[in-house]
């Protein structure tokens, strides 16, 4: 690749061919290959001008055009100071002036241009819709800059498009020929998106059972359904094995659920299930929280919870802590900022917090605040260490662009992005292998096997993680979290126990 771009960079200094200085398009041809090549260009010129007041990291608007030749293996490009250079193959197909700093019109006109020119060579871009252009072009040039970036399409633009409808996990597929299920489609900000299962992407198990050997039936029930459920599924993606989970929800989305399980004798036990960190879940949670104020505990699910908005973590975590440092932000090259609730706690019940390898972004904050302030015994396997959130940047064609730049600290200033959170309880050790069908054993002879791992940093990450292993199956996990925050909640003396440790 180096000397490829050595002979190049030849090329380009004898400019062998010529692009219009006053522009690449002509006003009377505004569509070509199905797209209106000035709104094109118009969109990528705000991207690049928007883009522009972000660090980059030390990158520079050359290496997001470069990364255009990951739409296409017989795609390279070169841009330089100078020029802009597509090579199809051998062949250059693509020779244009580079315009200067600040041309956001130039740099939109040449990013169309090459498009147009990467279509005419390859069926799968040539085929795709305007939405899906979008999508495969501007997240190969957010990779370009941030390899977690992505471009988000105008939901009502793609909507009035595409005429698409919302399933309850968010995706669509058929069987292959081997049985397998193979996914077609993910639709936004659904479970499966979250998840990150993309389409082309195999799903071989479902809770350990492999999806050959179920029925259609069953499969049916994985993905949609009338309760929320838990299912843990393999995936076979091109870069190899990846294991998620789903948990079915109402769509649209709604960010949080609340069951609560009533007690004649006593006030019960509120399950809040978050689905996103945002002001709506937070909502929920508060509405339910003042609803019911005299419950025994609370059970607040986050093992398959996400967020990016530090603010409304912020909120969440401050109806139980009240006005204490939730988080901390540290942006690139930037300083960090806290970020504290504004009020008062509105319960003092115990809690319980379910985590897993999938409670991800500001979740894990919020995690670690009730672990950091002793408000609540965490539960569960360890957390993702993706402690990362997005700057979202708002475009003019009602799509945005998504910036994963920011990583997140807990209030105190520990760092849980890359290592994590740890449960005080591991749900994978309440029981031994001959206890796998009697897991109530454990719970009610009070062997919890708890131990402090966020305060021993000297073991390290991966040891802890393979000591307190993921769950198979999802239905299980739901088990046996549920029979253990309960035990925990209605006896005090496990839960001040656990609390302290």
């Amino acid at each position: 690749m180096r000397f490829f771009k050595f002979v190049l960079c030849a090329f380009l200094a004898f400019g062998i061919t010529s692009a219009n200085a006053e522009g690449l398009f002509f006003e009377d041809e505004p569509v070509q290959d199905g797209l209106n090549v000035f709104d094109v260009s118009e969109t990528f010129a705000d991207i690049y001008e928007k883009l522009d007041n972000v660090s980059w990291g030390g990158k520079n608007i050359n290496i997001a055009i470069e990364s255009l030749e990951n739409l296409n293996k017989n795609a390279h490009i070169a841009a330089t100071d100078e020029r802009v250079v597509l090579v199809w193959n051998d062949a250059i197909i693509a020779n244009y002036p580079r315009p200067k700093h600040g041309d956001w019109k130039g740099f939109g006109e040449i990013t169309t241009a090459l498009i147009l020119k990467l279509r005419a060579n390859d069926p799968i871009l040539h085929s795709s819709s305007e939405s899906e252009m979008y999508q495969l072009v501007v997240d190969s040039l957010m990779r370009g800059i941030d390899e977690n970036g992505r471009y988000i399409y105008s939901r009502e633009a793609e909507v009035t498009e595409d005429g698409r409808i919302l399933t309850s996990v968010g995706l669509e597929g058929a069987r292959d020929s081997r049985g397998n299920y193979r996914v077609l489609g993910i639709y936004k900000d659904s479970p499966a998106d979250t998840a990150g299962i993309r389409e082309g992407d195999l799903i071989a198990e479902i809770n350990g059972v492999p999806v050959s050997q179920m029925s259609d039936a069953d499969l049916s029930g994985v993905m949609s359904g009338f309760n929320s459920g838990t299912s843990k599924i393999k995936l076979l993606t091109p870069s190899g094995e990846k294991d998620v989970v789903l948990r079915r929800a109402t769509i649209i989305l709604a960010d949080a659920d609340v069951v609560h399980r009533s007690n004649l004798d006593t006030g019960g036990i509120l399950e809040i299930i978050v689905h996103k960190i945002s002001d709506n879940s937070v909502a929920i949670v508060n509405e339910a929280l003042l609803k019911y104020p005299d419950i025994d505990g609370i059970i607040l699910d986050l093992r398959a919870t996400t967020g990016e908005d530090e603010r409304a973590a912020a909120k969440l975590a401050g109806l139980f802590i009240g006005p204490e440092p939730v988080l901390r932000v540290i942006e690139t090259a930037r300083e960090e900022m806290e970020v504290v609730p504004g009020g008062n706690a509105v319960t003092d019940a115990p809690v319980v917090v379910l985590m897993s390898n999938m409670t991800r972004g500001t979740a894990e904050a919020v995690a670690a605040a009730f672990y950091e302030y002793e408000r609540g015994v965490l539960v569960g396997t360890p957390t993702a260490g993706n402690a990362r959130i997005a700057t979202v940047i708002n475009l003019e064609n009602g799509g945005a662009l998504e910036l994963l730049n920011k990583s997140v600290k807990t209030g105190k200033g520990k760092v849980i992005d890359g290592r994590g959170l740890f449960p005080i309880v591991c749900l994978s050790n309440i029981r031994t292998k001959a206890q796998q069908q009697v897991f109530f054993l454990n719970v009610i002879n009070n062997d919890f096997n708890s131990k402090d791992f966020n305060r021993d940093t000297d073991v390290s990450t991966d040891e802890i993680r393979r000591g307190c292993p993921n769950i198979t199956s999802g239905t299980d996990e739901d088990a046996l979290a549920t029979a253990v925050a309960v035990k925990i909640l209605t006896d005090k003396r496990v839960y001040n126990k656990l609390i302290a440790e």
